[in-house]
């Protein structure tokens, strides 16, 4: 029987929250609370699924490792080693040999290497980037490595070797923006050659060619994700497909509002579908495995709203709210048996 699990950061209350989700009804129920120490933020999972890893934004500067418990998704700590800043993403690169990571406050990537014990270790390299750098990510073929870098306005490139885990910036980056539009997160299209980039200080969707052979991106489409008539600046925070490539989702922390898109594979455009509202402040959300259901951890509200997916048009309803601990940023979820 398939057991579908919720980790959630909770960053004032240092601790993963761990939680079980019923796949029929979309029901949570918490399962087991992790003290992380320090103020916990970005979360990763492994490519098979068996860890999970944690940056730690407060001093010490650090990643948890955890083993992932098969039956019941408990978590249990496996190592700890330092990291080289206060990193806002972390991730592994194609090959799950690499922990790949990116620091806002001191504009720089780092890449740590994940023993065969699963333990993520001490940054083998650092790189300086355009400023404010929020996000890296490696192309599905494992060749280059992008860096979304908010205060710069590019998503810089790198060569990455997936042999030796090194990362060599490129002197033209593969994307730059407009002036302002602070590009943050980005996704790749799991079947199609696009990727969709989402500026955080203009709330726009860059919809991208992906040149995989050159390492470049092209524009397609800039759409836009921010309800009509809010007062404040925009603050666009995180984007994930569904499983199935035909829906992209958005979140905005300023209208505390989830955007749908209905993707075209073919020729890489969004249509809007329509803006919910969520959580209040949702940094990070997270789609389960089948599809089904959409989580969004709400910063100001220390809530979890869970969002039914409609299969055929991809509309999103609210469907229920669970209390977390305090400041839950971020999500990640895995569906274990």
């Amino acid at each position: 029987m398939t057991r579908t699990i919720v980790y959630v950061a909770c960053a004032d209350s240092h601790e993963i929250a761990v939680l079980r989700l019923d796949p029929a009804s979309g029901a949570l129920a918490p399962v087991q609370q992790v003290a992380t120490g320090g103020t916990v933020m970005p979360l990763a999972l492994s490519r098979d699924r068996r860890r999970l890893y944690a940056s730690i934004r407060s001093a010490p500067l650090a990643v948890l490792s955890f083993a992932i418990d098969a039956d019941d998704g408990t978590l249990a700590p496996l190592g700890t080693s330092p990291l080289p800043a206060s990193m806002c993403w972390i991730g592994l690169d194609r090959s799950g040999r690499w922990l790949l990571s990116a620091s806002y406050g001191e504009s720089l990537v780092a890449v740590s290497p994940i023993g065969a014990d699963g333990v993520a270790g001490a940054a083998r390299q650092t790189v300086g980037t355009a400023p404010n750098a929020h996000s890296i990510q490696t192309d599905p073929a494992n060749r280059f490595a992008f860096a979304a870098c908010l205060g710069g306005d590019v998503v810089s490139a790198f060569a990455f070797d997936a042999a030796g885990g090194a990362l060599e910036l490129r002197p033209e980056p593969a994307w730059r923006t407009r002036a302002g539009a602070g590009p943050r997160h980005f996704a790749f299209h799991p079947t199609a050659p696009f990727v969709y980039l989402l500026n955080e200080l203009d709330a726009t969707v860059d919809a991208l060619e992906h040149h995989a052979e050159a390492g470049r991106f092209g524009h397609v489409q800039t759409i836009g994700s921010m309800p009509p008539g809010v007062v404040g600046k925009p603050w666009a925070a995180d984007i994930h497909f569904s499983p199935d490539g035909r829906f992209l989702y958005t979140s905005e922390r300023r209208s505390s509002t989830l955007a749908a898109f209905a993707v075209d594979a073919q020729g890489g455009w969004l249509t809007l579908l329509g803006r919910v509202e969520t959580a209040t402040e949702p940094r990070g959300f997270a789609i389960d495995p089948s599809g089904r259901w959409l989580i969004a951890a709400g910063q100001a509200s220390h809530t979890l709203r869970v969002h039914a997916i409609d299969a055929k048009t991809g509309a999103l309803s609210a469907h229920a709210d669970l209390g977390v601990g305090r400041n839950p940023n971020w999500v990640e979820i895995v569906a274990l048996g």
